[in-house]
């Protein structure tokens, strides 16, 4: 290849890595920038917003803020819809809609559509991809099509130190207890009580915590040991490494 095509070549190269160095490093900027916090709410006046709760950019659908209170140190992924009321600018009278207690975490992509109220308990956690409603269609008229029929509506319930699955949906009406975990793609709707793991569409209990027989049926793997309260970031990568020279040893591959 002639030397003023090499040399054509290396500066193409070289714009398009500064190009994408620059392209990244706005992106990162526009995410820090454009993040919704009690300090920084940009054009969104939610009714209560906490201390540490973080809305990441870009954001989602959000409309009815002033009926949202979000608690304190929740975390809302990317494009998350909430919403209270059924279309923007409508006066919903005193009482908030969708209510978020503190330490909510909402996953990428999730859908809360809060056409009557929802709660969600503190420290619920949610995957990437739920929906939670409290409406749904109605067909009763089998002449009319279904989206222009009068949906119903039915307050929602979401107990404290939930697990919600990627793509978990809780339909109107639903009632959840205290640390229930909802397993991927389920469809939950009705009461489950506490402590217990439901799955399927509809969602059935598949597994429960009493306190006379603990977990129905056994759980199948050891329970995580806890880590001491008062132990430091550095003896966490201590205690990491030791037992990574311990697997390496039993393997019989030379440490680091």
């Amino acid at each position: 290849m002639p030397k003023n095509q090499n040399t054509f070549s290396s500066l193409t190269a070289l714009r398009r890595r500064l190009a994408n160095r620059a392209v990244h490093s706005g992106w990162r900027w526009m995410q820090r920038a454009g993040a919704v916090t009690a300090q920084t709410p940009g054009r969104l006046r939610f009714g209560a917003i906490g201390h540490g709760t973080r809305l990441a950019f870009p954001q989602g659908t959000v409309f009815g803020e002033p009926w949202i209170r979000l608690g304190d140190h929740c975390i809302i992924g990317e494009q998350v819809t909430l919403t209270a009321g059924m279309m923007p600018d409508l006066d919903l009278g005193a009482e908030p809609m969708l209510v978020l207690g503190n330490g909510v975490v909402i996953g990428r992509d999730s859908h809360v559509i809060a056409d009557t109220r929802i709660t969600i308990g503190d420290d619920t956690f949610c995957g990437p991809g739920v929906y939670i409603t409290s409406t749904n269609h109605s067909y009763d008229d089998p002449h009319q099509p279904v989206g222009k029929q009068w949906p119903r509506s039915a307050p929602v319930e979401i107990g404290p130190g939930c697990w919600l699955g990627t793509g978990a949906v809780v339909l109107p009406g639903a009632r959840l207890g205290r640390n229930v975990v909802v397993a991927a793609g389920a469809v939950v709707r009705g009461e489950v009580p506490d402590h217990a793991v439901v799955a399927g569409a509809p969602a059935r209990i598949v597994r429960r915590w009493e306190p006379e027989t603990g977990w129905q049926p056994p759980l199948r793997t050891p329970a995580p040991v806890p880590i001491p309260e008062d132990m430091t970031p550095e003896q966490l990568r201590g205690l990491a490494a030791l037992a990574e020279a311990e697997a390496d040893a039993a393997a019989g591959q030379p440490a680091g």
